[in-house]
């Protein structure tokens, strides 16, 4: 049927497509974050009124060796007066002094959260 040496023709061509299928997401993955980056830095930095509408947490996992790390990564909606919302990537700092229903001014740039400052709160 198949000898020794069509099978591993086989398994090499298909290593070899997987290999560029894995480096070309590694590229895409790649040029899609600096093209964020960039859209973000061209953007302006608006300070505008919105209100804490949900909150969000995504947890990886990652094993390596012997060692098991997870990743938090933290999320907020924000609603403008005009009813459209935004969903803002938060660090884990700022995550926690925010609740659902906040009413104040937060100031981003494109996809960059840049602070929230609740009515009534001082500097």
């Amino acid at each position: 049927m198949f000898g020794f040496s069509t099978a591993f023709s086989v398994f090499s061509v298909i290593f070899v497509i997987g290999f560029f299928l894995v480096l070309g997401l590694i590229i895409f993955t790649a040029i899609k974050g600096a093209a964020e980056w960039n859209r973000n830095n061209r953007s302006p930095v608006l300070t505008v009124d919105a209100r804490v509408v949900a909150k969000r947490t995504d947890v990886s996992h990652h094993h390596n060796d012997d060692m098991y790390h997870t990743h938090t990564t933290y999320y907020v909606t924000f609603e403008f007066e005009s009813g459209d919302r935004l969903e803002l990537r938060i660090p884990d700092g700022e995550f926690g002094y925010l609740t659902e229903g906040d009413y104040g001014k937060l100031t981003f740039q494109g996809t960059r959260f840049k602070g929230f400052k609740r009515y009534g709160e001082t500097m």
